[in-house]
C-alpha cells in the first residue's frame, strides 16, 4: 500500500482550498462564529479543520470511505487484519474489545493491575471479572504484569470464561509475556485482548518490546496520543485471527462512540502512521539513543536511580522493558514523588508522566532532542541540590502484596448502581466499596466497587492523600468519606 497517503489529511487540504461552505454543524463555521478571545489562544486553523465527517469532509453516499482507507493503511503499517479508529480515546476502544468477548453475567480474565477504564467497562456491562494477580516486586512495590502461568491457573479454575485481558506495556514500561498468554488463551480458542494503550510506538522499531500483533494477541487498543504524535483522545484497536467478529467488535464500538467524531483527532491519526511508515525506525532510534544518554546523566547524579532492566525484568516480574519512560527511583531524597513532581512543575515547568509514593517517571517520545533532555537533567539535578527544603514528607503506608489482595463479594456493577452511603474513612473496614479508588496517574484502582475495604488499603490511601497523592474518581475530595453499599446490617 502507499505509505505517503494520508487520505483524511488530503481530503482535508481539498475541503479547504474548494472553499466549502457548510450549513451543517459545527456552529462555529469554519470559526466565524467563535468568540474572538477563543480564537486568539486556539488559533483559527483548529477551527478551519474542525469539520462534519459525512456530508462534510466526505460526502453523504460514500460515507466513511476517507475513513476505512486510513484504517487500512493503519492496519498494513502494523501488520494486523483490521484497524478501527476511535475518537474517544482507548478508554472507549479496551471497553469495546471486552464487550465484544464476554457479555453481561460471562466471565473474563482480567489482570488486576488494569486501568480504570477496564473496572468503567465492568461496571456498564456486568461483565464478571475473574481477577489475575499481577507479580508483585515487594521490595519496589511495584505491580508487574501477571504471567502466563497465572493466566493458566485461573483458566483451569474458570474454564467457561470468555477471554482475557491484560495491560502491556504497564505506565512504567513494564512489558507481559504476551506470547505466553496468547498461548494460554488460544489453547482454549478464546481470544486474548490486550490494554496496550502505552505501546503505540511498538510496531516501528526492532528494538522495542514485541507488540501485541506480533504475539499472537486478538485484539489491541493503542493511544495514539500517549507515546505517538496523535491527538488526545485519538486511539486505535486492531484485531486479527477469527476468534473475533469485525462485525461485532465494530458494533460495540458504535454502542458506546459518538455520532460525532472529531475530525481533527482523525486527520492526527492518519498523518501519524504515514510519519511512522515512512520515518518511524529512524525517529525511534534517535529516541532510544536520546533515552540512553539521559538514563546515563541522571545516573551520575547522587540521590537518583534510573530503574531499568536489572530492576524490572526477569523472573517474578516483567518480560521485557520499553526504555522511553524513564523511571527514577528517589527513596535516597527522602522525599515521595508527589511532592518532586509538583515541585519540578512549580519551579521548573518541568511536568512528569506520572509521581508515586517513592518514584518520579518523565516520558521521552520521538518528540524530544538535546534541548528537552538538557532540560529535564537540569531540572532533575537541581531537584537533588533543593531536596533537603522538601522534605520530610509524610510516611505512605504501602500495603504489602498479601494485603493488597482484597475480597471481590459483589459485581461491580452492582455495587456501582446499588443502594450507596459515604461513611468516615475511619468506619470504612470491612465496608464493600461502591466507588473505584484511583491513585492518578497511572489509574489503576486499589480499590473498585464490590471489593471489601481493608485497614490496610484505606490507611494506604488515607497516607497517599496526605503525602500528596491524586484520588480523583472518589466522591469525597480528600478521602474524608468514602462511599459504600447500603448492606442489611447497616440499614436503619
Amino acid at each position: 500500500m502507499d505509505h505517503t497517503s494520508a487520505p483524511i489529511l488530503e481530503a482535508l487540504d481539498r475541503y479547504h482550498r474548494r472553499h466549502e461552505l457548510g450549513f451543517t454543524p459545527p456552529g462555529h463555521k469554519q470559526a466565524r462564529g467563535a468568540d474572538p478571545s477563543v480564537r486568539r489562544v486556539l488559533g483559527d486553523a483548529v477551527f478551519h479543520s474542525d469539520v462534519l465527517a459525512t456530508a462534510g469532509l466526505d460526502d453523504r453516499l460514500s460515507g466513511q470511505g476517507l475513513l476505512r482507507r486510513a484504517e487500512e493503511l493503519m492496519a498494513d503499517a502494523v501488520h494486523a487484519e483490521h484497524t478501527f479508529f476511535s475518537t474517544c480515546g482507548s478508554s472507549l476502544s479496551v471497553k469495546a474489545a471486552m464487550l465484544s468477548a464476554a457479555g453481561p453475567h460471562q466471565k473474563l480474565l482480567v489482570g488486576r493491575d488494569a486501568h480504570k477504564s477496564v473496572v468503567s467497562g465492568l461496571i456498564l456491562s456486568g461483565v464478571v471479572p475473574i481477577w489475575v494477580e499481577p507479580q508483585w516486586d515487594p521490595e519496589r512495590h511495584l505491580a508487574h504484569p501477571p504471567s502466563a502461568a497465572s493466566y493458566e491457573a485461573r483458566w483451569q479454575e474458570h474454564p467457561d470464561a470468555r477471554g482475557a485481558l491484560v495491560t502491556s506495556p504497564t505506565p512504567y514500561g513494564c512489558c507481559a509475556d504476551l506470547a505466553g498468554i496468547a498461548e494460554v488463551c488460544h489453547r482454549r480458542s478464546r481470544p486474548l485482548i490486550v490494554d496496550e494503550a502505552w505501546g503505540a510506538h511498538l510496531p516501528f522499531h526492532p528494538d522495542l518490546p514485541v507488540w501485541a500483533m506480533d504475539a499472537g494477541a486478538d485484539v489491541c487498543v493503542t493511544s495514539i496520543h500517549k507515546m505517538g504524535s496523535g491527538l488526545e483522545q485519538g486511539s486505535v484497536f486492531h484485531l486479527q485471527g477469527d476468534l473475533l467478529e469485525p462485525a461485532v467488535l465494530m458494533s460495540r464500538a458504535d454502542l458506546l462512540g459518538t455520532t460525532s467524531p472529531s475530525v481533527l483527532i482523525y486527520a492526527g491519526l492518519d498523518g501519524w502512521r504515514r510519519q511512522m511508515a515512512l520515518h518511524g525506525e529512524e525517529l525511534l532510534g534517535g529516541a532510544l539513543g536520546l533515552a540512553g544518554r539521559v538514563h546515563e546523566v541522571v545516573k551520575g547524579i547522587d540521590g537518583l536511580h534510573v530503574d531499568g532492566r536489572p530492576e524490572y525484568v526477569g523472573p517474578g516480574r516483567a518480560a521485557d522493558l520499553d526504555p522511553l519512560p524513564t523511571v527514577i527511583d528517589i527513596t535516597a531524597l527522602g522525599i515521595a514523588g508527589y511532592r518532586a513532581g509538583d515541585w519540578l512543575r512549580e519551579r521548573h515547568h518541568v511536568d512528569l508522566h506520572l509521581s508515586d509514593h517513592r518514584r518520579i517517571s518523565a516520558q521521552l517520545t520521538h518528540a524530544d532532542d538535546e534541548e528537552t533532555a538538557d532540560a529535564l537533567v537540569t531540572a532533575l539535578a537541581d531537584l537533588v541540590a533543593h531536596a533537603d527544603e522538601l522534605g520530610p514528607t509524610p510516611t505512605v503506608a504501602v500495603p504489602t502484596p498479601e494485603e493488597l489482595r482484597v475480597e471481590q463479594v459483589h459485581l461491580p456493577r452492582d455495587a456501582f448502581f446499588g443502594d450507596v452511603e459515604d461513611v468516615p474513612v475511619s468506619r470504612a473496614v470491612g465496608r464493600v466499596a461502591a466507588e473505584m479508588l484511583t491513585p492518578y496517574p497511572p489509574g489503576i484502582p486499589v480499590a473498585l466497587p464490590g471489593e471489601r475495604l481493608t485497614e490496610p488499603v484505606l490507611e494506604y490511601l488515607r497516607t497517599g492523600v496526605a503525602a500528596g497523592m491524586n484520588v480523583p474518581d472518589a466522591a469525597s475530595a480528600g478521602l474524608r468519606t468514602v462511599r459504600v453499599m447500603v448492606e442489611e446490617h447497616h440499614r436503619t
